[in-house]
């Protein structure tokens, strides 16, 4: 069993960590640890270190959303828990959202205690930063797509019609 402590200072025993290798995991064996943590949220709603693993077991489980929810949660409980921050980074930076993932990273960074966590901090950075470098950001939407929709397809009708009519 693991110790986590919560908020209020309490610790909680859960089952050890499944990520350690990620493809060692059944999905049932990850379903199950999902329902554990979940439950061990509702006991302490407070604990930053319980949502922070929810959210990385989710993200194991390809729920982007529940991860980023979970992530967000545990950042908001403890705005100062390195932990937490890294990897709510970490979930932006595996869905390619390298600006977001820079940002909390370098928050992650500011939080860092010891030696590691700023190394792990600094690596992780140096990564985004090369992936924004070599152009593989997500695009960021920051226009209207109805107009180029529009002209495409007023271009499909008009090549319709002008081969109907040939």
């Amino acid at each position: 069993m693991t110790e986590l402590q919560d908020g209020s200072g309490i610790r909680s025993l859960l089952p050890p960590v499944p990520w350690r290798d990620p493809h060692s995991v059944s999905a049932d064996k990850l379903q199950n640890y999902i329902r554990t943590l979940e439950q061990a949220c509702a006991d302490s709603p407070e604990s930053v270190d319980i949502r922070t693993c929810l959210g990385m077991a989710y993200a194991m489980n390809y729920e982007a959303y529940k991860s980023m929810d979970a992530l967000e949660a545990a950042c908001a409980i403890n705005p100062s828990s390195f932990w937490a921050r890294l990897k709510y980074a970490e979930l932006h930076y595996r869905l390619r959202i390298l600006p977001k993932s820079e940002e909390e990273m370098l928050h992650a960074l500011e939080l860092a205690e010891n030696h590691f966590e700023a190394s792990l901090a600094r690596r992780h950075l140096l990564e985004i930063r090369r992936l924004m470098r070599e152009g593989t950001v997500r695009p960021s939407l920051t226009r209207s797509l109805a107009m180029p929709g529009l002209i495409l397809a007023a271009a499909s009708i008009a090549l319709s019609l002008a081969a109907v009519w040939k």
